[in-house]
């Protein structure tokens, strides 16, 4: 494999976006390789690198069906369930409680 372009941070040519631009065109890369990377410095580790793909090349995003809809909700609503007192809480249960507020309050006054 040829070695690809490397430019610096925001010195990119026309033509060439990120995933993220294209995603913000409505396009996505569509199976075409990576055209060149941009690499912006950062003091104590190594670069950040960005893969850019040619925007001509680019496909428009495939739209969401019903049921992709449908399985997003399901995965949404499954990730507000509290495992320990199996409740909707109407927020996303933080894996490192691995229960909702409440019950981590409860918890911890059990333990007082």
């Amino acid at each position: 494999m040829a070695a690809i372009p490397v430019y610096p941070w925001r010195l990119a040519p026309d033509g060439l976006a990120t995933r993220r631009q294209l995603r913000a065109r409505g396009l996505r890369p569509g199976g075409q390789d990576v055209v060149a990377q941009i690499e912006r410095p950062r003091r104590r580790r190594g670069p950040l690198v960005a893969y850019l793909y040619s925007i001509e090349q680019a496909k428009p995003v495939r739209p969401m069906t019903p049921a992709k809809w449908a399985a997003l909700t399901k995965a949404n609503a499954a990730r507000r369930m509290c495992p320990q007192c199996r409740r909707d809480v109407g927020y996303v249960v933080p894996a490192e409680a691995g229960m909702c507020g409440l019950c981590a309050y409860l918890e911890e006054q059990r333990a007082a």
